[in-house]
């Protein structure tokens, strides 16, 4: 089933949020775990039970490693045994098809796909899950001495479709014992709002122009029209994620959490290495801290520092969906990666700011039509037609009037990405808080009207990332 968080927020949190502040502060994670189990099954029921079998296995594992302390080779077996349950569910639930599919590719055969639907948040949990279990292991913090506390922490409702993956280490203090103020409330809540304007507002919008071109529904197409598609899905899937991040983020710190930040304007960016430290940073600091740095790093030499590189990122392809264009597409910023930190970084800061983020933005919007399309000769035909190879005109009539129709967004959506507006904001705060008190409070009003009136009309608000 398609699952849409957005309605099923804004109707359950308001009194979600008053049982919460009334409840006795025992109760609190009670309250926190009901909503998150009536989450899941709102979102798909049937995997429920598996998601708590995989949460009490980390919980036993968790406690045995802590029992054993001092007997190594106990203590990596169970963490062995953890990462191993929770692997093999993301195999199973997200690559069962894609292992079968290209076992019949290769051997010519016909074996049926199991057509098993993606649980809801796998990716997610299954880090979170593996960090806790490694952390534990590595004795960077200790195992969780309350299963209803870790209950709690797996089943986080605000980021389980698509993060921030959020570690133990990050909560651990506040999952037992946190304290809750107005202010929180009140951050939280515009930050909620925040996301919620550039998923509904923005997303939706600009995104349905990428609709209408990768469907062939947006007419003759020409080479301007290629690129405006694909500048669409561009900033869609920025606003997408980024939103619903912000909503997560927002969401937790209502409830006295404070998750870590996974976008910091990653299109002002002059290199694609400074891009992957502002763009799904809590990703990109998972894979440094248990992937990376656990196979050498760059502290074994050269050779060794481009594999791990290489593995790294075929990795985080493949975790964002189970098709060859994933892998390609991580292997891409990879080979960009190790040309940038062996060769360009030499004389990188020499060059015109303006032309490093002119270098960076083409490559991104490479990567995103390499992410777009699961069929590469889909894909190929549409870099071709980017790039004039096609039988298709420069531009024309339908491509300028797309350019006209989505100029407005597109402005909004640039204006958007960069910290011109937030820097605004605190200099008027700065300058002005009555005015930036009231400013803001109408800010946030008309952006939670005009996303109640797109939502009411609108009936398919699902989040991009939902099917990573």
């Amino acid at each position: 089933m398609v699952f849409s968080s957005i309605p099923f927020l804004l109707y359950f949190l308001p009194f979600l949020l008053i049982i919460y502040y009334i409840a006795p502060k025992k109760y609190k994670n009670l309250v926190m775990l009901l909503a998150s189990l009536i989450f899941f099954a709102w979102g798909e029921i049937r995997y429920l039970f598996v998601m708590m079998f995989l949460t009490g296995v980390d919980y036993i594992c968790g406690k045995n490693i802590d029992k054993n302390l001092g007997n190594k080779k106990k203590m990596r077996m169970f963490m062995l045994i953890d990462i191993g349950l929770n692997l093999t569910s993301l195999i199973f639930f997200k690559y069962t098809d894609f292992i079968i599919g290209n076992i019949n590719m290769l051997f010519g055969i016909d074996i049926p796909l199991t057509g098993i639907p993606l649980p809801l948040g796998v990716s997610f949990n299954a880090f979170q899950s593996m960090s806790y279990i490694i952390d534990v292991y590595k004795r960077r913090t200790t195992s969780e001495k309350s299963y209803y506390n870790y209950v709690t922490y797996t089943t986080l409702f605000p980021q389980v479709i698509a993060g921030p993956i959020v570690r133990y280490i990050t909560v651990e203090e506040e999952i037992s014992d946190r304290n809750l103020n107005l202010t929180d409330l009140s951050m939280g809540m515009r930050r909620f709002l925040q996301g919620l304007g550039k998923k509904v507002l923005i997303a939706n919008n600009i995104g349905y122009l990428w609709t209408l071109v990768q469907t062939g529904e947006a007419g003759e197409m020409s080479v301007l029209l290629y690129w405006l598609g694909i500048l669409a899905f561009t900033f869609q899937l920025y606003f997408d994620f980024s939103g619903y991040s912000d909503m997560a983020i927002g969401l937790s710190q209502m409830f006295g959490l404070y998750i870590d930040e996974n976008f910091n304007f990653p299109y002002i960016s002059t290199s694609i290495t400074e891009f992957w430290r502002r763009w799904h940073m809590t990703l990109g600091s998972w894979f440094r801290d248990y992937v990376y740095i656990p196979l050498g790093g760059n502290k074994r030499g050269t050779l060794i520092q481009i594999r791990n590189i290489l593995i790294v990122w075929a990795l985080t392809g493949l975790w964002h969906g189970p098709s060859w264009n994933f892998v390609i597409w991580g292997l891409f910023f990879a080979a960009i990666l190790v040309l940038e930190k062996f060769v360009l970084f030499k004389f990188w800061e020499k060059v015109f700011r303006p032309i490093r983020h002119l270098y960076t933005m083409f490559l991104v919007v490479i990567s995103w039509v390499i992410f777009s399309f699961e069929d590469l000769g889909e894909l190929g035909n549409y870099l071709a037609g980017m790039f004039g190879f096609l039988d298709v005109p420069a531009f024309n009539g339908q491509s300028l009037h797309y350019l006209v129709s989505y100029a407005m967004i597109f402005v909004i959506a640039i204006v958007l990405s960069t910290p011109i507006l937030k820097n605004i904001l605190v200099k008027l705060e700065s300058s002005d808080k009555r005015v930036a008190y009231y400013g803001a409070t109408a800010f946030y009003i008309a952006i939670f009207l005009g996303s109640l009136v797109y939502l009411i009309s609108s009936t398919y608000n699902p989040f991009l990332y939902f099917k990573f």
